[in-house]
Order: structure tokens, then C-alpha cells, then sequence
């Protein structure tokens, strides 16, 4: 009886295998998934709630100084701080600075808003209109606005 020939191994070098790129499991991605979308999104807003000093309509001297001052809310869920601002939109500035800080507030907070005007000094009827304005540079909630009859 033949028999078969004797098998030989041949040596090798051990050679690991190439590293796996590294991958998200489905249960990382859910995860993320669902920080992201537990993370409020901001959401700003100021609501009106009344005129605190000089009703619209008010009759002023020409030339007067004017503690205007408004009740608003700030009825978003975002707590504004130094970076939000109050910006005129619409009549003349009647000697306030044009952009102003946004009093600072948190979320459901009630405050009070105020600029000095003077008013012009030629009589007639004068309304200046303002807006807040978010970090991102975008206006956001109601306007308000101071608006005189000066004698």
C-alpha cells in the first residue's frame, strides 16, 4: 500500500488584521438622536402688556425730556442677556441712541423697558417705533412705541 506523502507546513508571519474603521451602532445613533432632539430650540418672543408711563396720545411740551416706560414679557423660553437688543424701526429717534440693550430677563419673566426721549420741538404728532432684536441679529416679538402730540 502506497502512502501519501508527508505534508509539510510552510511557515508564515502572523499579520494582524487591518483596523475596522470605527462605525456608530444603532443604539449610539438613537442616543445622539435623542439628546438632539430632547434639546429645546430657542425659541425668542416679548409680548405687550401695557404702557407703564405716557399713554399713547400723550400732549408734551416741545423740547420736554420723556421717561418712557412699557410692561412687557418676555414670553419665549430663552433668557435674554447682554447680547439682545432694542433697535428703532420706524420714526425718529427723538434723542435716544438708536439701539439700545434689552433689559435682561428670563423666560417668563415680567419687565419693564425704558428710554429717555426729548421731544422735538415743533409741535405735532410724533411716534417712534422699536424692536428686540436676538443675538443672531433677528427681531422677534411685538413692537413697541412711544406716540406724542408735542403743543
Amino acid at each position: 500500500m502506497l502512502r501519501p506523502p508527508p505534508v509539510t507546513a510552510t511557515p508564515q508571519t502572523y499579520r494582524p488584521a487591518p483596523p475596522v474603521a470605527a462605525t456608530a451602532t444603532p443604539a449610539v445613533e438613537a442616543a445622539a438622536l435623542s439628546q438632539a432632539l430632547s434639546t429645546p430650540v430657542c425659541i425668542d418672543n416679548l409680548t405687550f402688556l401695557a404702557d407703564a408711563t405716557i399713554p399713547d396720545g400723550s400732549e408734551v411740551e416741545p423740547n420736554s425730556t420723556m421717561d418712557k416706560r412699557w410692561e412687557v414679557k418676555n414670553s419665549g423660553n430663552c433668557n435674554w442677556d447682554e447680547r439682545y437688543r432694542l433697535r428703532l424701526i420706524a420714526g425718529p429717534a427723538m434723542g435716544a441712541a438708536q439701539e439700545q440693550a434689552l433689559y435682561p430677563a428670563r423666560s417668563g419673566a415680567q419687565v419693564t423697558i425704558r428710554i429717555v426721549f426729548q421731544a422735538p420741538a415743533e409741535a405735532g404728532s410724533y411716534r417712534s417705533a422699536w424692536q428686540a432684536y436676538n443675538p443672531d441679529g433677528q427681531p422677534f416679538g411685538d413692537p413697541i412705541f412711544i406716540d406724542i402730540r408735542v403743543k
